[in-house]
């Protein structure tokens, strides 16, 4: 068996190399005799008969400047060609010299010329004919017809990339790009069907006239969000696979080409933030920071960036003792020189926090902690309510009585217009934020409260990405409530950095006219920019991709209704609340109705003896009264109407 590895390589190329030149002195020897008829065709061909070896000996010679035996004939392009038609020159200048020395006159004065160019244009064509066939063996072996969208230089790319490939099974039969005035064109003898946009218009083109691809194949990095979701929609109504292909860096010569899926990423569109680092330093380093609810999704990101800041003590407050453990466990692992306490305790237990914000007096309280499932919610209305607004309202108040400078509360988009026990429950809690930090910056308290509203983040405990993956793993079906549902979806470290963003901005007023201050001084929400909503089978077809399975196909997707509290549509701003930008990247304001401060508190007051009653008729009574615009969606149908006592008849 000859040998594969290292040792075998400088072998296989010098056999390359012998190849090159004897075929190269083939042609050159063929191209004396022919230059000589060309010149001269009185003359006849064969005039001295050593014109043959003295063609093919003064290419050899007057190609080795130019490195023309070590071409890579099936990479040939347009510098190779420069080499050629200078080895060409030289190898006619070498011949024409040879004839001189032989004592033989020159066929005719112009005999150089017609030598080099007959030179160019057969060692050109064997080259090119070289490439062609390599083209056309990967095209016989040719199994699936793939449309490229994208712009035309990445097209170019990847094509050629793909000729590379000598395990290549794919044929491109058109291309989208983004330019109007490109179609009819031609891109390696591909056509350009017309725009991405028209994408839906062209597939049903090409379905009519029987010449659907196999696959998109989308090689334009920008090509996400709502955009990709219509390209999505458009090639799952023709059961066409939509892939996507390396980097452009990614694309090396020679190696296979390896299209990937769309990932679960790529169908948001939010461009890259830019954060306040700095700020974010002079926040928390030094300082003693709290995160409740360390151990979830967004509380443990939380403290793995806070970790990153340097604080004097980081507190990673927890009710289970296993994410407490977890939690714990990385930050040792990552930033060991960071001190920290773990701490078990339960936000709704007021004795509890006090003796914890007591003791360890934090400056900083980032609270995280929420019952966020919204069936589970539902099925446990007062554990929700105490934990979501009373747990808060403790939070607050034991941080603000330690001497906290601030408190930077996670809210979500179910608290606006909410359908579920869980919304309503946030959107207390958002009021009873609004009413202390309003307080706060009239000067009549010494805490900030900075409330933060997003909606769902990728792969959060509880969420439709974990879901779905555990489906997968168990074959299927994949559930989805219902085919027109859409939720805003935010990476966690993308969404915890924000929160950071907005908690640097909340605590820093710049100046008393700023508009950003002002609306804070009026009870504004910071809201994240979540970019466009993500259709939930979107994100059911993908995760199908992703594990290299057909969508309806291998794995079936199963709608099973609204759940109850669920809504189809998530919303981060109040009908009349105006989304404002705000001063700092990444960041929108929302102004929510506000409540007096002392009127929030005695509604606190109620609401927490009535679930400790466990009457969760009064419970629901304040609910709607705090939160008039909710709409109780107790059966999982889209509400259609007001389910509670008008607002007016119940307001304080």
């Amino acid at each position: 068996m000859p040998p594969s590895g290292p040792s075998s390589r400088p072998s296989m190329q010098a056999r390359r190399i012998a190849l090159n030149v004897a075929l190269d002195g083939v042609v050159s020897a063929a191209a004396a005799p022919v230059a000589r008829w060309l010149a001269d065709p009185a003359g006849g061909w064969l005039h001295p008969l050593w014109f043959i070896a003295g063609g093919g000996i003064t290419l050899l010679v007057g190609g080795l400047p130019f490195r023309i035996p070590q071409q890579y004939w099936r990479f040939s392009g347009v510098a190779d060609l420069f080499n050629i038609a200078c080895a060409s020159v030289l190898s006619a200048l070498l011949f024409a010299g040879l004839l001189h020395v032989a004592g033989y006159p020159l066929p005719t004065p112009t005999f150089p010329i017609i030598h080099a160019l007959v030179l160019l244009v057969f060692l050109g064509a064997i080259r090119m004919m070289w490439r062609l066939a390599a083209r056309r063996k990967s095209v016989a072996l040719n199994g699936e017809r793939i449309l490229l969208l994208g712009a035309d230089h990445e097209a170019d790319l990847f094509i050629r990339a793909m000729e590379r490939d000598s395990e290549n099974n794919r044929r491109v039969v058109g291309l989208l790009t983004g330019g109007s005035q490109q179609a009819g064109r031609r891109i390696h003898d591909c056509p350009i069907l017309g725009t991405i946009s028209e994408t839906p218009a062209i597939l049903e083109r090409l379905f009519a006239a029987g010449r659907l691809p196999d696959a998109l194949v989308i090689t334009a990095g920008e090509i996400k969000g709502k955009e990709l979701s219509r390209i999505l929609e458009a090639a799952r109504a023709y059961d066409i696979d939509v892939q996507r292909t390396p980097s452009l860096t990614a694309l090396q010569p020679a190696d296979r080409v390896e299209l990937r899926p769309i990932a679960i990423e790529d169908l948001l569109n939010r461009p890259p933030v830019a954060l306040d680092s700095q700020g974010m330093a002079r926040l928390i380093c030094g300082r003693v920071i709290a995160v409740t609810g360390a151990g979830g999704s967004i509380g443990s990101e939380l403290a793995r960036q806070i970790a990153s800041f340097q604080p004097a003590m980081l507190l990673l407050i927890e009710s289970s003792e296993y994410a407490l453990w977890q939690i714990n466990l990385d930050i040792s692992e990552r930033f060991g020189d960071v001190k920290r306490h773990q701490i078990i305790a339960d936000v709704r237990d007021r004795r509890r926090m006090a003796e914890v914000f007591g003791a360890y007096r934090p400056q900083i309280v980032f609270h995280a902690a929420a019952l966020k499932h919204v069936p589970i919610v539902e099925d446990n209305p007062v554990e929700g309510v105490l934990t979501n607004v009373i747990g808060t309202r403790i939070v607050a108040d034991e941080a603000e009585r330690a001497g906290a400078q601030a408190m930077v509360m996670i809210s979500t988009d179910k608290a606006v217009n909410p359908s579920s026990l869980m919304g309503a429950s946030k959107r207390c809690a958002e009021v009873y934020g609004q009413a202390l930090d309003m307080r706060a910056r009239a000067g009549q308290g010494s805490m900030r409260c900075v409330t933060v509203r997003f909606g769902n983040v990728l792969g959060s405990t509880g969420s439709v990405v974990p879901l779905f993956r555990r489906q997968l793993e168990h074959g299927g079906p994949l559930t989805v409530t219902h085919p027109d549902m859409t939720r805003y979806f935010m990476t966690v470290p993308e969404a915890v950095g924000l929160v950071l963003q907005a908690a640097v901005r909340g605590t820093h007023e710049r100046a008393q006219n700023d508009a950003t201050d002002q609306r804070l001084r009026q009870g504004g929400i910071f809201v994240l920019d979540m970019g466009d909503p993500v259709r939930i089978m979107d994100l059911a077809f993908q995760m199908i991709r992703l594990a290299g399975l057909r969508p309806e196909s291998d794995i079936e997707i199963r709608f099973t209704g609204l759940r109850p509290g669920e809504k189809l549509f998530e919303e981060l701003f109040h009908g009349r609340e105006a989304p404002v930008p705000t001063d700092a990247p990444g960041l929108r304001m929302a102004s929510p109705r506000t409540v007096d401060f002392a009127i929030a508190t005695a509604a606190m007051d109620e609401l927490e003896a009535a679930c400790h009653a466990s009457d969760l008729g009064a419970v629901m009574a304040i609910l709607y009264r705090l939160v008039p615009e909710f709409l109780h969606n107790r059966d999982g149908n889209t509400p259609l109407a007001m389910s509670h006592p008008d607002p007016e008849m119940i307001a304080p």
